[in-house]
């Protein structure tokens, strides 16, 4: 099958770590290097964002990555990327009339979604969508603090309706997504993945080389949302624990990082500096060695359309304890692999990991048990299976959108 994917500002070639990179930008790379994998040829469409990078960079695999000219040559925040989606989208058509049509295009984010409209529309081919985040969602959940453009959920509505396919990734998105009026009969859930190889469990000897306070885990952006000044304050109430926070800028950027800043100050003001490191950003291949470093991973987002952190964690045979928001409804199965707590709640939270701070063995069997779920359920093989299953179901047949114009 030859499959396009679009990606506007989530490169798979991007440092991970910045405010607009991180999750998405793994599930983009992994999900089209496992589709190569199996045979099929990808090609990535993403917006070029400087003048160093190869027109075509291919990653390892066969994978093609190609810088899309819509907008300036240079890095700039995915809230003001709108107004360039209409030249995205009329470029991927001109270049699919030179070099042939792709058999489906899969957007990746909501903006995407606009220029795969715009280009597939021109074409017949068929677009498959994965939001990765709804606006509805998070204006819930960050109120005027959201800097979507505006119209966002509209446009939203526009993609859900005209797109061939919706795959979500996770149960909690169908609900969203139906409140929106999206048809249900053409969502299908297919959840985010994890390398099982990369993110493995410790052995018994690097199991045993770590002794002391109970050591926890915040991994991911550093973006409010994150809800890290929950673990904080739950800090408070854990005196023999101590908290590493794992991402952000490079570590020679972190004091210039105003979310950095903000959880600094907050530490301080809580009196568990001491107990506190922030490593900064972390190469990706850094990052098991520092999941399997920890006791427990603590993922207490306000909200979380997906979540990958769960995942590796549990590939690394690390327990999480998680907000009951989103993605992690689904990932983390509460008892079994880890366990959910209310979000914004520090106390809650400091309950459950006093608890699992006195039962090492528990710890044990919940790390075990998530393993094995994800070995069933999220390693990258299934998800592509999973995926292409999916598409089949449009391939098969005419474009709904076929000659018809889609205005960005």
């Amino acid at each position: 099958m030859r499959i396009a994917m679009v990606s506007e500002h989530a490169s798979p070639l991007a440092t991970l770590g910045g405010v607009d990179a991180g999750g998405q930008n793994v599930h983009v790379a992994a999900l089209a290097q496992t589709l190569a994998t199996d045979g099929h040829s990808v090609t990535v469409y993403t917006r070029r964002d400087g003048t160093t990078v190869p027109d075509v960079v291919t990653m390892p695999g066969g994978v093609d990555v190609v810088q899309v000219p819509a907008g300036p040559p240079r890095p700039i925040g995915k809230d003001e990327m709108l107004p360039f989606m209409g030249r995205f989208g009329d470029w991927m058509a001109d270049h699919w009339r030179r070099t042939g049509r792709p058999d489906v295009v899969h957007a990746h984010f909501w903006m995407s979604g606009l220029a795969a409209l715009r280009a597939g529309g021109a074409l017949g081919v068929p677009v498959a969508q994965t939001y990765h985040a709804l606006g509805i969602t998070k204006r819930r959940h960050q109120g005027v603090k959201d800097t979507s453009p505006s119209g966002r959920v509209q446009f939203e509505q526009f993609i859900g309706r005209l797109a061939d396919l919706i795959i979500a990734t996770c149960t909690d998105e169908v609900r969203e997504l139906t409140a929106m009026g999206v048809d249900p009969t053409k969502v299908t859930v297919v959840p985010c993945g994890v390398d099982l190889d990369l993110f493995r469990p410790a052995t018994d000897s690097e199991d045993g080389a770590r002794r002391g306070a109970l050591r926890l885990l915040c991994l991911g952006r550093l973006v409010e949302r994150k809800g890290v000044e929950t673990v904080l304050q739950a800090l408070t109430l854990l005196p023999d624990a101590e908290l590493v926070i794992a991402g952000g800028p490079p570590p020679d950027r972190l004091s210039t990082d105003p979310e950095a800043a903000r959880l600094t100050g907050i530490a301080a003001e809580l009196g568990v500096t001491g107990r506190v490191r922030l490593t900064g950003g972390l190469d990706h291949s850094a990052v098991p060695d520092q999941v399997r470093s920890a006791d427990v991973v603590v993922c207490t987002p306000w909200y979380e359309p997906f979540g990958i952190v769960p995942l590796e964690a549990a590939g690394c045979g690390r327990p999480v304890v998680g907000s009951a928001v989103g993605g992690l409804l689904d990932t983390i199965d509460d008892g079994i692999t880890g366990l959910l707590v209310p979000p914004r709640d520090p106390g809650a939270l400091a309950a459950v990991l006093l608890a699992l701070r006195d039962d090492p063995d528990r710890r044990a069997r919940l790390g075990r048990a998530a393993r094995r779920r994800a070995e069933q359920r999220y390693g990258w093989p299934a998800v592509c299976r999973a995926t292409l299953a999916a598409y089949q179901t449009v391939v098969v047949r005419p474009s709904r959108r076929r000659h018809r114009a889609v205005t960005v």
